[in-house]
């Protein structure tokens, strides 16, 4: 398996992979009537912001974006998204995607990466987070509506870039 930079022809594969996370509607605050169109304009959004895939062979098994967290005066801050295809779940995709954008989020020059929604019920990821350094700063209470378990609160994770190397 390999990680590189999408380009067009993976739009298919990526779009496999995230449709079934977008109707399921349990991780992403995204309409889950979303089509392969809105959620293509979403993904990959305009330069400064990267997307990524990991591959085996012709396959997308997952894929990641890498952007700025806020414009101008907060742009020195990432933000990321990370789907992996369901069938490879468990197999260590999203701790790979999760540390080449970290490193490429660095050789970028940002200082640091915040998420501004994990949901407090993705257990997997917020685990994978917290393994990789981030932190909870706080949790919204009530400010997802997980179709399953109800409303429940989305996380604010920040991981300070820079440790370890002033």
């Amino acid at each position: 398996m390999s990680i590189r930079e999408a380009v067009e022809s993976d739009w298919p594969g990526i779009w496999a992979l995230m449709e079934p996370i977008v109707r399921a509607g349990e991780t992403y605050c995204w309409d889950r009537q979303m089509d392969s169109g809105g959620a293509r304009e979403l993904w990959f959004e305009p330069v400064p912001a990267r997307v990524c895939v990991a591959v085996d062979g012709d396959r997308v098994l997952g894929t990641a974006q890498l952007h700025p967290n806020r414009g101008g005066g907060g742009n020195h801050v990432a933000n990321a998204s990370f789907m992996t295809a369901q069938e490879a779940s468990g197999r260590g995709i999203a701790r790979m995607l999760a540390a080449h954008v970290l490193a490429e989020a660095a050789a970028q020059g940002y200082l640091a990466m915040q998420f501004n929604a994990v949901v407090e019920t993705n257990v997997r990821a917020v685990a994978l987070w917290q393994s990789l350094g981030f932190r909870i700063l706080g949790t919204v209470p009530r400010a997802f509506k997980h179709p399953v378990q109800g409303l429940t609160g989305l996380h604010i994770m920040h991981k300070d870039l820079t440790e370890g190397t002033q």
